[in-house]
C-alpha cells in the first residue's frame, strides 16, 4: 500500500507509528500476520479458511502488499496443479512479536467489558 508523503516529513512519515500503520493498516493485515504465525508455510486456501469473512480478492491484494512491504514471503512451486505457500519473513515475525502487547491489551479489554456487561 502506498501512502502519500505528508508535508514536513522527508519520507512522508511523522513517527514510527506512521510506518507501522502503512504496513498493517486495514481490517485484515494483522489477522493475516496472526494466521501466518499460527500456520507457517500456509497455502492460500488454508489462509482463507483461517480468516472467515475475507474475500479472495482482498486476501490476494493484502498478500501482494505485504510481500512488497517485506513482511510476507511467497514461494511458488513448479508443480501441477500449481502450489504457492506464504510465510512470514524475519521482519514479519518481528512485527508480529511487536503486536503481542496490543493483543494482550485487547484480550484484557474484552474480558473486562464482558464482566461489565454481565454485571448490569
Amino acid at each position: 500500500m502506498t501512502t502519500l508523503n505528508r508535508p514536513g516529513a522527508p519520507d512522508g512519515h511523522v513517527c514510527g507509528i506512521d510506518t507501522v500503520m502503512e504496513v498493517i493498516g486495514g481490517k485484515w493485515k494483522v489477522l493475516i500476520l496472526w494466521a501466518l504465525h499460527e500456520r507457517p508455510h500456509c497455502r492460500f486456501g488454508e489462509l482463507r479458511r483461517l480468516l472467515p469473512g475475507i474475500t479472495e480478492k482482498v486476501l490476494s491484494s493484502h498478500l501482494r502488499e505485504m510481500e512488497a512491504d517485506g513482511v510476507v514471503h511467497r514461494v511458488s512451486y513448479d508443480e501441477v496443479p500449481p502450489r504457492v505457500e506464504y510465510s512470514l519473513t524475519e521482519d514479519g515475525t518481528r512485527l508480529n512479536d511487536a503486536l503481542q502487547p496490543l493483543a494482550a491489551w485487547g484480550r484484557e479489554r474484552s474480558t473486562a467489558r464482558g464482566l461489565e456487561e454481565g454485571a448490569g
